[in-house]
């Protein structure tokens, strides 16, 4: 069975929720799919005072599991237009595996929030995708045959390069169901490219 680890950051949930999505769009293609998330860096006190959801059910995934999956689906939030460094972190720490093209092959894929439609989505997923590159990963992104993301009729996230949510400068926006579609479809379709891969 293929084995899919989504591994994300989350400061106010709305990328656990994300995660979640996708996983069940891997699991609805069959695969095994696993929800992990990286530490927080903030302190407790300023993550406290700054409302960040602390209680997330997704254990801590360790840099040495990265090579025991198939395809890894990183989700972050936007910081400036860049992924946020609680996951650059963990990526800074990959060099071994890396050194020894540990994911050279393996399939990667991308999913983000912003606050605004244009606060820099695609930036950020490129950035995590570019890391995923530098592993040797094979990218998959949300294509169009994901109807949603072509929609004009309602604000919504979603590119061509990942799956992607708006949560609203204030973080009162929660991902939409078009969004939740585009997660599930991103992650049934790395599902099914990782599979075809592996035979």
């Amino acid at each position: 069975m293929t084995k899919v680890l989504i591994l994300y950051y989350s400061s106010y949930g709305h990328l656990e929720t994300m995660a979640n999505a996708v996983a069940e769009g891997a699991r609805a293609a069959g695969a095994e799919a696993v929800v992990k998330r990286v530490p927080e860096l903030v302190p407790a006190d300023i993550a406290a005072k700054s409302h960040f959801k602390v209680d997330q059910a997704a254990e801590f995934a360790t840099v040495a599991e990265l090579p025991d999956y198939d395809a890894i689906v990183v989700g972050a939030p936007t910081r400036f237009g860049r992924v946020a460094s609680q996951m650059a972190n963990f990526w800074d720490q990959t060099g071994g595996i890396w050194a020894q093209g540990q994911l050279v092959g393996k399939v990667g894929a991308a999913f983000t929030s912003t606050a605004s439609q244009h606060g820099g989505q695609e930036t950020t997923l490129f950035s995590i995708l570019t890391t995923l590159m530098h592993h040797g990963m094979t990218i998959v992104g949300l294509p169009y045959s994901f109807a949603g993301q072509a929609r004009i009729d309602e604000v919504t996230g979603g590119a061509p390069y990942g799956a992607t949510t708006i949560s609203g400068g204030d973080g009162s926006r929660q991902p939409s169901q078009t969004e939740l579609d585009g997660a599930r479809f991103l992650g049934g379709h790395v599902a099914g490219v990782a599979g075809k891969l592996a035979r």
